[in-house]
């Protein structure tokens, strides 16, 4: 029989990049890769993620805060309550919209945990350049796109 995995808030693994701390609840190894699920700091004027697409859905759920949200091209942001869904293969970015610090949660399908490992090592000793943030995603399957 297996057990349940149980959580307190802040407990997780802890990665930072782009002045964000991200902390994952479910990881590739606790969900067998189904999915990885992170709670995540934006704070005001943080970098956004080049515009990507990836195999997979990824979901948002805006906590505090105000977010952009750009999914194939379309701009929507929202406060606290907010859902925003990137499917499968759609160009999608998003960033701290407000004049205060944000919290989202957010669910990759797959799980994307291994990837943000690896962005918070390319953070870790200086800022790296947005072309050294794309050469990161496309060795983990995440293709930059325009919009």
């Amino acid at each position: 029989m297996a057990n349940g995995i149980f959580l307190d808030p802040l407990q997780g693994t802890i990665y930072s990049a782009r002045g964000s701390k991200m902390v994952f609840k479910g990881l590739h190894e606790t969900t067998g890769g189904a999915f990885s699920f992170m709670e995540r700091d934006l704070p005001v004027g943080n970098r956004r993620p080049s515009p990507h697409a990836h195999e997979g859905p990824e979901d948002f759920y805006v906590l505090e805060g105000s977010i952009e949200f750009i999914v194939g091209g379309e701009s929507r942001t929202g406060g606290p309550g907010f859902w925003a869904l990137a499917p499968s293969r759609v160009s999608h970015t998003f960033g701290n919209a407000g004049e205060s610090p944000a919290r989202l949660l957010i669910i990759h399908s797959p799980a994307a945990d291994a990837y943000f490992a690896e962005l918070e090592a390319l953070w870790k000793d200086s800022i790296p350049t947005p072309e050294e943030e794309r050469e990161l995603m496309k060795r983990h399957g995440i293709e930059p796109t325009e919009s």
